[in-house]
């Protein structure tokens, strides 16, 4: 029964982080401009996300364009992308396969060895698909970073982190957590003693049957 709580818990987790994940890598406020220096324009506010740029108005519009060409973006921006489809993609294989395996399941027959070991596949899965979303958020507010404090950038067009960074932050976070209860909630295997058991050995010596007169 804990093995099983365990691969539910580990399951529900690795959903909500993927769907965070995918809400992540929609949004367009992975970085959003930052209001630093002496020029204050809050009257424009300007996103940019891994498929489209926005901006928001103080009137309440929103305008945005998606990126016309992917050869035009930069190279850390297309590594970004590829990572989060990546994970994403992965993340969701590797919950059918944990799927499968869960006790709770009558998927993969009735070998509970096999069903666990299934589950321990699937969580590995899960584990590389929320580590290559890490690695895509990470390098990602990396570049930020590096453009926030080089002096040679202008001030107008410095950013700092969005709410969407977070979010798929968030959402990889829980996919490495849940795909790492699944690979745990594995048993592991019985050892066989090599000697006999010595219970017949302490319990005397047989009686006998013999009947004296």
């Amino acid at each position: 029964m804990a093995n099983s709580g365990i691969q539910l818990l580990g399951f529900f987790l690795s959903l909500i982080g993927i769907v965070g994940l995918i809400i992540g890598t929609i949004l367009p406020q992975w970085k959003m401009s930052a209001y630093i220096g002496d020029n204050i324009i809050t009257a424009v506010a300007m996103y940019q996300g891994l498929w489209m740029s926005c901006a928001f108005q103080s009137t309440g519009q929103l305008q945005c364009k998606i990126y016309d060409s992917i050869l035009q973006l930069d190279s850390a921006l297309q590594a970004t992308r590829a990572l989060m489809i990546v994970g994403i993609i992965v993340s969701i294989a590797g919950l059918g396969v944990a799927c499968m395996g869960m006790k709770c399941t009558t998927c993969g027959g009735n070998d509970k060895l096999r069903k666990s070991r299934i589950a321990l596949t699937g969580g590995i899965i899960l584990l590389v698909g929320g580590l290559c979303a890490i690695v895509a958020c990470s390098w990602f507010a990396h570049n930020v970073i590096r453009a926030f404090y080089n002096p040679y950038t202008p001030v107008n067009t410095k950013f700092e982190f969005g709410a969407a960074i977070f979010i798929a932050w968030g959402g990889s976070l829980l996919d490495v957590l849940g795909g790492a209860m699944l690979a745990a909630s594995c048993p592991g295997r019985k050892q066989v003693s090599k000697y006999p058991s010595m219970a017949g050995s302490r319990s005397g010596p047989p009686s006998s049957t013999k009947e004296y007169v």
